[in-house]
């Protein structure tokens, strides 16, 4: 699927000459560039679907999911009804699922989310709005699941069902093990899941280890089934049920036998498809710009475990890229792409004074730059590029730190109480007595107070300090923007407003860099980082006319998620074993954020593990490229705003 935008003729994502079927891919799919395009093209289909039922004097019969992955969707629907007047007096809905125990006014909840993104901003009949009830036990459960079963045959099946996926592959919370007839039930969540879900409950203890959900069979039933699938998270996933064989272990499959299913996945999601990922085994007559080239010589190089110099006639030709060998022969195209690999290693990030630096990834002038380095979280900085920070201040440059928001929602409770109680036996007052009581008698659903979000933002500050000062920043290139999307007290951020992006257009003013870097790492588990590089850019975007922005180069690194691969790294900063120790001693300056951090996604180890292990690979692979052998290395991309 070369292009990413549909018929004009027909919103309904149907395989209609929109879709190049691959003999690897089993499920019709549609890649966009952004989930907010997807997003809305997904909602107008539904909105032509409760159109076109309504002027027939029929109900609308529609199958809903939770989660991030629908949000947008329900945003557009809201806005169709406000602005357009799209009215849902003749819709039923039927959600997917519900975690058990659960009470309905629950803030994690799924009751609760359709109300606060959807039902409550629409004219939906109330009795025609259905959500399994979390709150059932003991012998009520199996008489409701069948109940629900039967209402949802007794409005003739779901016209519609949107879903989303996770990351074991279920759909609703089918998990791995779901049998292809199953019907509504209840069922335990697999850990991956509640893993997943985490970072809503603060803390994976806090997850109900059991649902309700919708079964396969109630999903296959329905006429009409898109799938949103988003970010780089989800790409292994999507790739097992769009081109794996059907399978109980990974329930989603069961979708490649429906007849009219779509799944629409953005850019990130869709990365590991075959046709993606090596359209070389695809297509053999592929258009070899430079970046293909490199990423498929680097492929060959992991697959066949030989050096780039190494590879031969033969490894192209088995390996579906003849192509290649008929603009140039195997010898030349080894040593450029090894030249294009070498080059990109650089010992000196802000650029190496006086020296010739046609070969090198950053200007040699000015030799002493003003930089940047924007961090989403107070440990975003070291934790990703701990190694470059250290050296850019080693060598002389103006280095300033910017943290974009405060990370007061990832200190725990139990931290807070810690200082809370530090700071009376230091000075006991009225303060410190309400701060101590608020967290005590803080419950389930009640939100940090302000004086509570404060103490955690300071836990972050002194952190940060810490961290910066071992490395050997003054305090006063230290800047923390708190910016205002992220003070909501809740996992649930704002959206960003203009003022965020004042704010960091205010610094960049002041600062006017030479460098800037930045968290192009979207796959955290929260979307802070994306919220935080959509700032940057838009800032950016703003101030590319100013005379010093045309100086100004920005540089993307990866965190603990996820690293560049190598044929995307445009600058690689080797580290010494000294300089990985000195980068974990700046990690551990982050105390509140060791020993069970919050938000750590699917990975169970600390983060200073991570980026070790990461920064580790990326060397590994340089090495086994036949490049030196790196203890670490951090690897940067670099972004063309201008």
């Amino acid at each position: 699927m070369k292009s990413s935008t549909l018929k004009s003729s027909s919103i309904s994502f149907k395989p209609v000459g929109q879709f190049e079927e691959t003999r690897f891919e089993k499920i019709h799919n549609v890649i966009f560039q952004s989930s907010n395009e997807a997003s809305i093209l997904v909602a107008q289909e539904i909105e032509e679907l409760i159109r076109t039922k309504e002027k027939k004097g029929k109900l609308c019969i529609l199958g809903l999911a939770t989660g991030s992955s629908p949000i947008r969707v329900y945003e557009e629907l809201v806005r169709m009804h406000i602005n357009e007047g799209l009215s849902f007096a003749n819709v039923v809905t039927f959600n997917l699922d519900e975690y058990l125990p659960m009470e309905k006014d629950n803030r994690q909840s799924y009751h609760f989310f359709m109300h606060e993104h959807l039902f409550n901003h629409i004219d939906i009949k109330p009795e025609n709005v259905h959500v399994p009830d979390g709150t059932l036990s003991g012998e009520e459960i199996i008489p409701y699941c069948l109940e629900y079963e039967e209402k949802i045959k007794a409005f003739g099946g779901l016209d519609f069902q949107l879903l989303g996926i996770g990351r074991t592959g279920h759909i609703g919370f089918n998990e791995p093990g779901s049998h292809y007839n199953s019907g509504t039930r209840v069922i335990t969540l697999d850990h991956i899941t509640r893993a997943d879900a985490a970072p809503a409950f603060l803390g994976i203890d806090n997850v109900p280890r059991r649902a309700i959900t919708m079964g396969i069979a109630t999903v296959r039933d329905a006429k009409r089934i898109v799938l949103l699938g988003w970010g780089q998270n989800k790409a292994d996933i999507i790739k097992k049920t769009i081109e794996g064989e059907i399978s109980s272990e990974v329930p989603a499959t069961y979708l490649q036998e429906h007849p009219n299913c779509t799944f629409v996945i953005d850019k990130s999601a869709g990365s590991k498809l075959t046709r993606n990922k090596t359209p070389w085994l695809v297509d053999e007559s592929c258009e070899w710009d430079e970046i293909l080239t490199a990423k498929a010589v680097l492929w060959l190089c992991i697959t066949l475990n030989k050096s780039i110099l190494s590879l031969t006639d033969k490894d192209y030709n088995d390996n579906g890229m003849s192509g290649l060998l008929a603009q140039q022969d195997s010898y030349d195209l080894n040593i450029r792409m090894f030249n294009r690999l070498q080059r990109t290693i650089t010992g000196w990030p802000g650029g190496k004074p006086n020296a010739d630096d046609t070969n090198r990834p950053e200007r040699a002038k000015p030799a002493r730059k003003r930089i940047i380095i924007f961090s989403p979280h107070p440990d975003d900085d070291v934790i990703s590029m701990g190694g470059t920070f250290d050296r850019l201040i080693e060598q002389g440059h103006e280095v300033h730190v910017a943290y974009q928001t405060s990370g007061n929602i990832a200190v725990s409770d139990t931290d807070a109480l810690k200082f809370a109680e530090i700071a009376k036996s230091i000075n006991s007052s009225n303060k410190t007595d309400a701060l101590i009581k608020s967290i005590k008698e803080k419950q389930e659903n009640d939100y940090d107070s302000v004086e509570v979000r404060r103490l955690k933002s300071n836990i972050r500050r002194s952190e940060s300090y810490a961290a910066t000062r071992y490395l050997g920043l003054e305090d006063k290139c230290v800047h923390f923007l708190d910016l205002p999307f992220y003070e909501t007290g809740t996992i649930k951020k704002n959206n960003l407003s203009r003022e965020d992006v004042t704010i960091v257009i205010d610094l960049i003013k002041e600062i006017k860099p030479h460098q800037i870097y930045a968290a192009g790492d979207l796959a955290d588990p929260h979307g802070t980082h994306s919220v935080c590089l959509d700032a940057i850019f838009r800032a950016l975007e703003k101030l590319k006319s100013e005379p010093y922005m045309k100086d100004c180069w920005l540089w993307l690194y990866r965190g603990a998620w996820h690293e560049w691969d190598i044929h995307e790294i445009e600058m690689a900063v080797p580290m010494s074993p000294v300089q990985v120790l000195r980068k974990r001693n700046a990690i551990f300056c982050h105390q509140s954020q060791k020993d069970g951090v919050m938000f750590q996604g699917e990975d169970s180890r600390e983060f200073w593990m991570r980026a070790e292990e990461r920064n580790k690979n990326t060397a590994d692979k340089y090495r086994r490229m036949g490049l030196a052998d790196y203890a670490a290395i951090e690897g940067f991309v670099r972004h063309h705003f201008i």
